[in-house]
């Protein structure tokens, strides 16, 4: 999928867009109408293109981006196309990405990425390549080997990015770093985390096939993956529960939950992950199953120490959710609202929703308690951190510098189910595991022919 073309860079444009960002108010600059309005944008207004405009996130993504032009819409859903585009009746539209991106990208800043986990790479390098801001949704990327490539694709372009996990914009998340450096827990051993829901949890075998609705590009929506019968179990909602479309609880919510763990204790990446237990093994959707990461000591520059130790992440999903136990001193009740639990040498703290929420644990710690001063900047909000990096502001703070390699360790968990009861041991520099080759093959995606990806250098 890699060539391409030399297509004309947009340095300059962007360039102009940061330079002038201040003034955009008292000034219109020469550019192309927008979305047929016939009418010059304004120059603090972006370009964005939105790829995936369907369902419930899909239309929030084109919403939450809508205080910009939007320029373009993709689906290769025709239904979902109709709908959002009708709320966007100027924008143009398109079934196809590439086509969007090949003929607009001198026209675009920016794109939207709202599709299922199995296409996001592809679809992210499209838009690089051509200079574009890409803002991509979470967990970033299926595989371990595509979250350590979209990385090497943004430094090697040099455009924005952003992961949607939105709580890492969160008061609260931050608030939770602070906590947590200013040392009110001791030193943090343990985090667990929990999520009982789940995608197409009652099939256990692939679907038999459906006829394709005449809306709907079937093998545009299968790209990479291998081609398969559409179903309606899978499309357009399920498919985060199959193995070779989504990443199932770990990718859909635990990369929101765990955002206050990656960056409180700048966690990288860990030594080993192990599958604990795991129940409804198939051939066709993920299983029931809960897994611990293990990581070494980190530097941690906002510590005194400079370093953090050792600790023991957990996760559980779906069924396995249950047989997460409260730690020693704390009642099932006192952790009954949280999602994520930190355990610490002098105390525990609990966070909930994507990280919208902390507090210390039991709720009794609460009385009296100083937060600690601000370390870190507050955000203005997920997406205008996004909108204001592409206008020259600073880095987003999930940008795929920090979002790759938090993706990475967090997608081991899709593998280590194959493997119950065996610890892996991880080589994050070479993005291997060196006790289990068989481990190994599921690092990478299979790519089906004609969309393959080629490794980058930086």
């Amino acid at each position: 999928m890699q060539n391409r073309d030399k297509l004309t860079t947009r340095t300059s444009r962007r360039e102009f867009m940061a330079a002038t960002a201040a003034f955009a108010a008292f000034s219109i600059v020469p550019r192309n109408a927008v979305a047929g309005s016939g009418k010059k944008a304004p120059s603090n207004k972006l370009n964005i293109g939105c790829v995936g405009v369907g369902g419930m996130q899909g239309a929030n993504d084109v919403e939450s981006i809508s205080s910009e032009n939007i320029y373009a819409l993709c689906d290769v859903d025709e239904t979902f196309l109709g709908k959002t585009g009708s709320k966007y009746p100027r924008a143009k539209r398109y079934k196809d990405f590439r086509e969007m991106l090949d003929k607009e990208h001198k026209n675009l800043d920016a794109i939207t990425i709202t599709i299922p986990d199995h296409m996001h790479a592809t679809v992210a390098l499209w838009a690089m390549e051509r200079g574009l801001a890409v803002y991509c949704q979470k967990p970033l990327t299926q595989s371990v080997w595509e979250a350590r490539f979209m990385s090497k694709a943004a430094a090697k372009y040099g455009v924005v990015t952003q992961m949607g996990n939105q709580g890492y914009s969160a008061e609260a998340t931050r608030l939770a770093c602070e906590i947590i450096w200013n040392g009110d827990l001791g030193d943090i051993t343990e985090v667990h985390s929990m999520s009982g829901g789940g995608f197409a949890r009652d099939i256990t075998q692939w679907p038999p096939s459906e006829e394709v609705p005449k809306t709907l590009d079937w093998d545009l929506w299968t790209g990479r993956a291998t081609e398969r019968p559409y179903s309606s179990k899978i499309h357009p909602s399920n498919w985060r529960g199959f193995l070779d479309y989504g990443t199932q609880m770990i990718g859909d919510w635990g990369i929101h939950q765990l955002g206050p763990a990656n960056w409180a204790l700048q966690l990288g990446s860990p030594t080993s992950v192990e599958c604990t237990a795991v129940q409804g093994v198939n051939p066709a959707t993920y299983p029931h199953y809960s897994c611990k990461f293990q990581f070494p000591e980190r530097p941690n520059k906002y510590v005194p120490s400079g370093k953090m130790p050792p600790v023991t992440v957990y996760w559980y999903e779906g069924a396995m959710a249950g047989n997460f136990k409260p730690p020693a001193g704390l009642t099932p009740k006192d952790v009954l609202d949280y999602n994520e639990i930190f355990v610490g040498t002098k105390g525990y703290m609990g966070t909930t929703g994507r990280g919208e929420g902390v507090r210390l644990v039991p709720e009794s710690k609460m009385k009296g308690y100083k937060k600690p001063s601000h370390v870190l900047k507050r955000s203005p909000g997920h997406f205008e951190n996004f909108i204001q990096a592409c206008k020259g502001g600073e880095s987003p703070c999930s940008n795929f510098s920090i979002a790759g390699p938090y993706a990475e360790w967090i997608l081991l968990g899709t593998i280590s189910w194959r493997f119950p009861n065996e610890k892996l041991s991880w080589d994050g520099q070479n993005l291997r595991f060196t006790n289990n080759e068989k481990a190994n093959e599921f690092v990478k995606p299979n790519f089906r022919k004609g969309w393959e990806l080629n490794d980058i250098t930086v």
